[in-house]
Parts: C-alpha cells; structure tokens; sequence
C-alpha cells in the first residue's frame, strides 16, 4: 500500500519526512513531493503551502503522479469545541468548506457546486485506525466535522458561525479542498489536526510555539499510522 501524506508547512512535515527511509524528491508544479519508506510501506509526501488552492493542486498532483492508494491531510488547527484543547487530536469523520455560500441563490450554506454536498465523508477505517494509534500514545482525540476555509478563524463571532451552520470539531484551511479532489478521484482520505489554538483569537501571540509543538503530535501519530500499513 502506498500512503500519501499532505502538510500545509514545513513543521506539519519534518519529522515525517525524515522518518523516511531512502527518501527522494520530485517536482510537480511547484510542490517538492518526498517518496520513500516508512517502515514496510511507500509513502509519498508534499508541503502544499497555505489554503485551498495549493491544497487541491497538491492533492490532485499527488494522485495522478503518485498513486497513493490513500491519503492523509495532517497538521494544525484551531479548536471549536471545548472537548478538544490545545495538543489534543480532531479526526475527520467528514469535512465541509465553511466559506463556500450560494445561499444567495437558494442553496444551503457549505453545499460544494458540482458534488451537490455540504459534507464530504472522510475514511472511517483510517480514522479509526488513527485515533487507536493516538490513544495508545495518549494523545486525547476526538472524531468529527473538520471545517475548512481560506482564513485564520480568530473570533469568536466566526467559531459561532461555524459551529452553528457545520457543527464542526475543528477548522484549519486545506482539509477539505483536499477532501473534494480525493471524493472526486474516489481515493479514501482522513483529515488529522493537532489542537494548536482555541480559533477565537485569544492565543494568537504564542500560536507560533504551539503551532510547533501540536504539529510534532499529528506528525508522531502518523509516522506510527505508516508503520501499521
């Protein structure tokens, strides 16, 4: 089975890709994609950059080059629930684009033109898969909607909105444009999050030293997820 692996940054990667073992880089499009081993599995895995745009290129990228025969989405995100706080672990159990509105035209709020959904369903099996791994090491999860749109949610007039239309977990910015390209090409997908804020803009000024440490726990979690494959 090949695994493949999608980071926004760097730190959601590193320890990932040097987890590697006769790593290899390739090119495509701009995104460097790292192909070795992970134990007994191949795993391929890019540093997209930020949002949906370098998400989806990177996704779609990645299978028609690639061939992973699935893909995790890993990284950090902010909180919208009090079960989960920073360190903690959302897991996908769908994802919805929190900023996608045609609501003007008589549509419902998040319905994603062209798959006629608002939720697209993540992996239940990898979920599953990963939030054992995480517990085993500890690591609080919890399973969910993973929102995502193309904005650092830092209010808590914003956290509301979400949670009120999605009831969402969690919210970050690729997941679920990664989620709608592996929908479309049939390929299973989960979408892993380190808690690395509480979204409402509270904690911005220590967001770069939680950011990196809740990126090492996702980042852990799916190391062991590839030594499993």
């Amino acid at each position: 089975m090949k695994l493949g692996i999608i980071a926004a940054m760097t730190i959601e990667a590193e320890l990932i890709i040097a987890s590697m073992k006769n790593p290899a880089t390739e090119e495509c499009g701009g995104i460097t994609y790292t192909v070795g081993k992970i134990g007994e599995a191949d795993v391929v895995c890019a540093v997209c950059g930020v949002g949906k745009v370098f998400a989806a290129m990177c996704a779609q990228a990645m299978i028609v080059k690639f061939a992973p025969d699935c893909i995790v989405n890993t990284g950090v995100g902010g909180t919208l629930t009090k079960e989960l706080s920073i360190g903690n672990v959302a897991i996908s159990r769908a994802v919805v684009q929190h900023d996608m509105d045609t609501s003007p035209l008589g549509d419902p709020v998040g319905l994603i033109s062209g798959i006629n959904i608002i939720e697209i369903p993540a992996s239940a099996d990898l979920g599953d898969k990963i939030a054992k791994i995480a517990g085993d090491m500890g690591v609080k999860t919890l399973l969910g909607t993973i929102a995502s749109g193309d904005r650092f949610v830092a209010s808590v007039d914003t956290k509301k909105y979400i949670t009120d239309n999605f009831g969402a977990i969690a919210c970050e910015m690729e997941g679920a444009a990664v989620g709608q390209v592996c929908y479309v090409n049939k390929v299973p997908f989960v979408v892993v999050r380190a808690i690395s804020d509480d979204a409402d803009g509270g904690a911005c000024d220590d967001y770069p030293a939680f950011a990196k440490r809740s990126a090492e726990v996702s980042a852990k979690i799916i190391v062991e997820l590839a030594k499993g494959i």
